[in-house]
């Protein structure tokens, strides 16, 4: 975990671009815009419109190439399609600018691995923007989970058509797989895994388990064909429970007082207390501390590589079945391989196309 970020000694203001106007884009500009250690340049996005509308709203230049911007600044926010991670940041590290590539952060292994090799070799910070590794529930929950046997993660929200280009595995369940690899001190073992395309011509709704060497079990479903958003995770481990709401940022602890539970009055229910402060916040502020301390990001590039190699794994697996939008998740052969998963993912399948049956009456 990160150390809080020291803000008595001063620095020299951080130079920063923004590349990509959308909605993350448009998030982390009016960050940047509003932190005393930045200067914020130029903001750039293919579309000149939108690079305008987002520079201007905040004080800095429309750039429409990011070969022209990058050059001026110390330090660049890839929130750009990710298609064009590879390109961007390979462009930036090897004119030694700093940057924070959003996740995941590249579409292949290969061209991770190079971003990954140009950083160290330009000796330039990479991070990854696994933003939900700083959301503060999270940080709370990390100083009370040790050694997890097992844990539920659900992750389901509204379908988003500017993520077209990737399934929901490395869109939203990328952050949770980030997020196990950072809980369990061990390697995956194995997985199993069921998917359905409901929206896209990706899987837009998927469930896994994953087994890892020390014992420990991860039940992960990650969904964008539902109308409501959900983001929860529970953890089992020896003599308690620990509940997380992503949303909400709250956390909640069930622990065992005696060795023998007699009543309920035997287990203590605790509210750790969570500090409130925007995820996206705390990442970039990370972000300039490694930048002015010259420290490790968390997570760095390589950490980065290791949750997009699960993801494509995974993603793969998927992709085997080809599992085609009319077909139930209990005929399908994939979904007959693992029906335990087939069966939890219908019910989620169910209830989403029940609500958007109603919706349209």
């Amino acid at each position: 975990m990160p150390k809080k970020v020291e803000t008595k000694k001063k620095f020299k203001k951080v130079k920063f671009a923004v590349i990509g106007a959308g909605k993350l884009g448009t998030f982390h500009t009016r960050t940047l815009a509003k932190m005393d250690g930045v200067d914020l340049i130029g903001v750039c996005d293919p579309d000149l419109a939108r690079a305008q509308k987002l520079a201007w709203a905040h004080n800095c230049s429309p750039y429409t190439k990011h070969e022209d911007l990058i050059p001026q600044v110390d330090a660049i926010i890839v929130a750009a399609p990710t298609q064009f991670h590879h390109e961007i940041g390979m462009f930036a590290l090897e004119n030694k600018v700093h940057t924070l590539m959003e996740k995941p952060i590249a579409v292949t292994m290969q061209e991770a691995k190079d971003m990954v090799e140009m950083a160290k070799k330009t000796d330039t910070l990479l991070q990854i923007g696994h933003v939900e590794r700083f959301n503060p529930a999270v940080v709370e929950a990390f100083k009370h989970i040790k050694n997890p046997q097992f844990i539920n993660i659900d992750r389901l929200g509204p379908y988003d058509p500017r993520m077209s280009q990737i399934g929901v595995i490395l869109d939203l369940m990328i952050h949770d797989i980030d997020l196990l690899l950072t809980m369990i001190d061990s390697d995956v073992e194995s997985f199993e895994a069921i998917g359905l395309s409901v929206l896209s011509s990706h899987e837009d709704l998927a469930n896994v388990r994953f087994k890892f060497k020390n014992g420990a079990v991860a039940d992960v479903t990650a969904s964008r064909a539902s109308f409501e958003r959900a983001r929860f995770m529970r953890l089992y481990q020896k003599n308690a429970y620990i509940s997380v709401d992503f949303m909400n940022a709250r956390v909640k602890m069930y622990k065992k007082t005696k060795p023998t539970i007699k009543s309920m009055k035997d287990i203590d229910v605790h509210y750790p207390k969570v500090e409130k402060q925007m995820p996206i916040t705390a990442e970039i502020l990370h972000f300039i501390d490694c930048i002015n301390h010259t420290k490790s990001p968390w997570p760095s590039g390589e950490r980065g590589t290791l949750a997009l190699e699960l993801a494509i794994q995974v993603t793969e697996y998927l992709e085997r079945y080809n599992l085609p939008k009319s077909v139930s998740a209990e005929s399908s052969k994939g979904a007959r391989a693992v029906s335990d998963f087939g069966k939890v993912v219908k019910i989620v399948f169910d209830e989403t196309i029940g609500k958007i049956k109603g919706g349209r009456k």
